[in-house]
């Protein structure tokens, strides 16, 4: 986790952005993380569960965030802000392509946006002896991209900024594209 947390300050840093929106914010350790640094930030999941959880941490940590229940495609343009959080979410989509697209309405003007790097997530996991009756793939997974195919996904509204590969993932901060 220490790579995955280096890449994700260093691009937070590098975004230079002041505000952020985190979509799939799970129990808000990255929309916390975001706080501290001195963002404005807003989180939403679409796991009822997980929200209780989130706004729990949230007041443990001292932090103002409000999170909201909310699925990617029902976010709106009243939803955008400079930088959208779309950490360990796509995997989990049905429609990766619309979601991306929906992500590029949001983000005005950054994405920060990691998935597992496959297929090096499902044999890490056969290795540790889970998912072994998914030949490794994680509950919830539906889709799985290697570190090319990722950016694939994103070029057609973004431009790519910067790539890590923290073990054992793909992180990528982009920039809507400009029209015209």
């Amino acid at each position: 986790m220490n790579g995955f947390l280096g890449a994700f300050d260093d691009f937070v840093g590098l975004s230079g952005a002041t505000s952020a929106i985190e979509v799939g914010c799970g129990e808000a350790e990255l929309s916390i993380r975001l706080a501290r640094r001195g963002l404005a930030v807003r989180g939403c999941d679409v796991a009822d569960a997980v929200l209780p959880i989130a706004r729990q941490r949230i007041a443990e940590a001292g932090v103002d965030i409000d999170v909201w229940r909310a699925d990617v495609l029902s976010l709106g343009p009243e939803h955008a802000d400079e930088m959208v959080v779309c950490c360990e979410v796509l995997e989990h989509v049905d429609d990766p392509r619309e979601a991306v697209q929906r992500l590029s309405v949001l983000a005005r003007p950054f994405l920060l946006t990691s998935v597992p790097r496959e297929p090096l997530w499902r044999v890490l996991n056969v290795c540790r002896g889970k998912y072994l009756g998914a030949l490794g793939n994680t509950p919830g997974h539906v889709n799985h991209w290697n570190r090319d195919g990722f950016l694939d996904l994103l070029r057609p509204h973004f431009e790519i900024m910067a790539v890590r590969s923290p073990f054992p993932w793909t992180m990528v901060l982009c920039r809507v594209k400009r029209e015209g």
